[in-house]
């Protein structure tokens, strides 16, 4: 099926069937996906507070209503249980299980964060003439745990997590104007070149994602991540979270030209 071009309702739909349970990178070209966080009430001020203080890696688009399980703003009705193709179960900060419909573990106390996804702007770069080179291999971004420290907020603290994308050197410049202008999914890019600077040991490693190729001559950009929420909410031990699994992201009703400058 030609996911690329699919509106966003209709995969949603098939998301929630689930007849499709695989990562979204590239799918509905041209719609901003989001990143999820889900906490009990008793987190959500804390959580709120650390994304604030965080915008690079966690640029809020919607917060839920405290027990809703719907969406009202970027995709009114989605279904935050269940319109995710796969999620993660953490409790205590260990992750506990992954599900493709988590409508089964939901309480009147949880709150959603939905934060901006850099999925989002890889549509705006491949019209800028820029490869992608996990959707180029058909594989899930790779995404690392840095050495750079995010701004502590209550319970909440813990270190950035990046996603990279390999870059021919005559566009780098061009990749850092694309994704500037998108702040609100990550915007400019937080590191490139040495990924050792950012504390990144091993880059054919990832922490979560894929592996994909580097070429020759090629530069490693690397761009804050949405998963941060994820490493911080591991550190940060609550009694349950749920996230979206690592790539695998609610697509948006929100058209990407409207989240730019």
């Amino acid at each position: 099926m030609d996911y690329e071009h699919m509106p966003p309702r209709e995969l949603r739909n098939l998301i929630r069937e689930e007849k499709i349970t695989k990562h979204t990178s590239g799918m509905c070209a041209g719609y901003a996906q989001a990143n999820l966080a889900v906490l009990p009430a008793e987190y959500a001020y804390d959580f709120l507070l650390f994304a604030q203080r965080n915008p690079k890696s966690c640029p809020v688009l919607e917060v839920s209503d405290r027990g809703s399980r719907f969406l009202k703003t970027i995709a009114p009705g989605a279904d935050i249980a269940r319109d995710i193709p796969r999620y993660r179960i953490y409790r205590d900060g260990t992750l506990d299980g992954e599900y493709t419909d988590v409508s089964a573990f939901w309480r009147d106390d949880f709150v959603s964060f939905l934060i901006g996804c850099s999925f989002s702007f890889e549509a705006e770069l491949l019209a800028a003439g820029i490869p992608v080179r996990h959707i180029e291999e058909d594989k899930n971004v790779p995404m690392y745990v840095t050495g750079i420290d995010c701004e502590s907020a209550g319970i909440f603290r813990g270190k950035m997590v990046v996603s990279m994308r390999p870059v021919p050197p005559e566009f780098v410049v061009r990749a850092v104007q694309v994704t500037a202008s998108m702040p609100r999914v990550h915007g400019a890019p937080v590191h490139i070149g040495d990924p050792e600077r950012i504390g990144i040991k091993d880059i054919a490693r990832p922490d979560f994602g894929d592996s994909v190729t580097i070429r020759a001559g090629e530069i490693p950009v690397f761009w804050a991540c949405g998963v941060t929420p994820q490493s911080v909410i591991m550190s940060a031990r609550p009694s349950i979270a749920i996230t979206h699994a690592p790539g695998h992201m609610l697509v948006t009703d929100v058209r990407n030209d409207l989240l730019k400058y």
